[in-house]
């Protein structure tokens, strides 16, 4: 059983690594990167459990739209980081929490799912829920270190290339993840 319950928190925690990569590219400091990172395991543990709590019929119907409602706030914010760039000068460090922090939150909404089956196949839920946020939080701190690395061989505006790279990743989120 510890086997699929690794196996399965590698694949869920894989568009948040994707993610992470996109958002990497926003220039902040390691601190916040650690933030952020910490922030997409606590979504992902925090996610299976409310999904055991609230059942999987609501599990189901979130499922349906989770995808997107995580694609739609990447893009949003790319969009969002796209037009400050051409509108502004560029800025030594991008810093918005409300984003940062926010979209952790909406790409784990299709653990509640995750969390829903989990009861399902008999999987202990808590144990199932640390493994999933360890290693959110490890795959996406390294997908933001590998975004940072990335950004600093691509010499263009940080800001430009940010927002570019998080519509991309949010066009490719469904696409990919979404079946």
């Amino acid at each position: 059983m510890i086997w699929e319950v690794l196996v399965l928190g590698f694949v869920l925690s894989l568009d948040n690594f994707r993610v992470s990569i996109a958002l990497g590219t926003v220039p902040f400091g390691l601190k916040r990167a650690l933030q952020v990172a910490l922030t997409f395991g606590l979504w992902d543990a925090i996610m299976p459990l409310a999904g055991l709590l609230i059942g999987r019929e609501i599990g189901e119907s979130v499922g349906d739209v989770a995808e997107w409602v995580g694609a739609a706030a990447l893009g949003a914010y790319g969009l969002y980081l796209v037009i400050s760039a051409v509108r502004n000068p560029e800025p030594d460090e991008l810093d918005h929490p409300w984003a940062l922090f926010g979209i952790p939150l909406t790409l784990s909404l299709d653990n509640l799912l995750a969390g829903a089956s989990l009861g399902i196949l008999g999987l202990s839920p808590w144990f199932s829920a640390a493994v999933f946020g360890v290693m959110t939080a490890v795959l996406s701190l390294g997908g933001l270190l590998i975004g940072r690395f990335a950004a600093r061989l691509i010499r263009i505006r940080s800001d430009l290339l940010s927002g570019v790279t998080l519509i991309i990743a949010a066009v490719a989120l469904p696409l990919v993840f979404g079946g």
